[in-house]
């Protein structure tokens, strides 16, 4: 009997020791990268909203791209202040590299928490890469690039309607929809702006906050208000559809309104008001980050684009930035040729955006003002846009 107990303890023991040896190789082959890594993404909304939908975009061009190399999790609808759990569920999945869509600063603590795991954010002012873990990284498209290109296309428009004599220089009116007062939104709309100044200098704006990042019915309520006040150009940067469906609505009871959409094309949503939409690729970023954490190097020496550290970003340069599909049937003619024409002259660092004969005001500050005709250089030393004043007698904030 002793020598069956005998075995039978050497047989457990030899098959602890192959159970253990199983494991350890299979974390080291997660902590290392060799041949197959586990990616994460955490979503602040689902792929039914613009914003969202367009980033899953990009987690599916990665699981075609790399297959048996990565395994991919995701978590959505993940709020800021309840991010700190999903993201640690994706930790002990054991994924060594995660992206944020989401507004939170809970990231940086978990990456000092956790610094064999890749922490990858779209920037936020609010953080100061330079205070953060070495394994806490930021991108970000440079899309007030794309906002003025779709700007000029908006101006053609306008420059048709005023030239044809639809309409009169006093009704060439701009509206938007933002989400808030953000530097990240009133750069946007002054890109918008300025390009459709470049060829409808008629051209004054009404901007709309709503307060929210993604209301439906508000942002819909606020599209209809700029509409009846008689805004003939319609952009927002929110995050649903609800603007495309206002100024379809509008255009089906005869309005004349002109949309230019944000994240995807919305030529199925609005097809009689649509002109084109813009949209952040971020492919570019998320494939170069993952091939990063496989080859074991640091993402910034794999990702190209602007770098800041441990931060980068990029325009029509790198394909981070896109126009979507312009309406023929609505675009002024010669807008595609007149596109064509501004990415590449912004692929060739010769587009100066916040410049001309312009006096900004910080909304937060009535004192600090600055001349646009020295320029400003949006992004020149981070991702994240820092562009915050509003043009004097020429954009209204109501």
């Amino acid at each position: 009997m002793k020598e069956w107990m005998k075995i039978l303890v050497t047989f457990v023991v030899c098959l602890g020791i192959l159970a253990g040896a199983s494991f350890q190789t299979d974390f080291w082959t997660r902590e290392t990268g060799e041949n197959h890594i586990h990616v994460g993404f955490v979503y602040s909304e689902d792929e039914s909203t613009p914003y969202t939908y367009n980033f899953v975009l990009a987690q599916h061009n990665l699981e075609k791209m790399y297959r048996s190399e990565v395994e991919v999790f995701s978590r959505s609808n993940v709020l800021a202040r309840d991010a700190e759990e999903p993201i640690r569920e994706l930790i002990r999945l054991g994924c060594n590299i995660i992206f944020f869509n989401l507004d939170s600063d809970i990231t940086v603590k978990l990456a000092a928490e956790f610094p064999l795991v890749q922490f990858c954010q779209v920037s936020l002012d609010t953080i100061d890469i330079t205070q953060t873990p070495e394994n806490y990284h930021t991108f970000n498209g440079e899309i007030y690039q794309a906002r003025y290109a779709a700007g000029v296309a908006a101006g053609m428009k306008l420059r048709q309607l005023l030239d044809e004599g639809t309409i009169q220089p006093s009704e060439a009116l701009v509206g938007y929809v933002g989400a808030n007062d953000s530097a990240e939104v009133i750069s946007g709309f002054t890109a918008f702006f300025l390009g459709i100044r470049s060829e409808a200098p008629e051209a004054v704006m009404r901007v709309k906050y709503t307060n929210s990042w993604s209301n439906y019915n508000l942002e819909k309520l606020r599209t209809r208000e700029l509409i009846d006040e008689g805004c003939i150009i319609i952009s927002q940067h929110t995050n649903t559809i609800a603007p495309a469906v206002a100024c379809e609505q509008a255009a089906g009871e005869g309005r004349r309104v002109y949309y230019v959409g944000y994240h995807q094309t919305m030529m199925d949503v609005a097809p009689s008001s649509a002109i084109l939409s813009i949209r952040t690729n971020w492919t570019p970023y998320i494939e170069g980050a993952v091939e990063a954490v496989l080859k074991e190097k640091t993402i910034e020496s794999m990702v190209a684009g602007h770098v800041h550290g441990r931060d980068i970003s990029s325009g029509f340069d790198g394909n981070w930035v896109q126009l979507l599909e312009v309406n023929q049937f609505l675009a002024a003619p010669g807008t595609e040729e007149k596109l064509n024409q501004t990415v590449r002259a912004f692929q060739k660092g010769k587009v100066d955006v916040f410049k001309g004969n312009y006096t900004g005001v910080n909304p937060d500050d009535p004192q600090d003002t600055i001349d646009l005709k020295k320029g400003y250089a949006e992004c020149g030393t981070s991702s994240s846009p820092s562009f915050r004043y509003i043009l004097k007698d020429c954009i209204t904030v109501e």
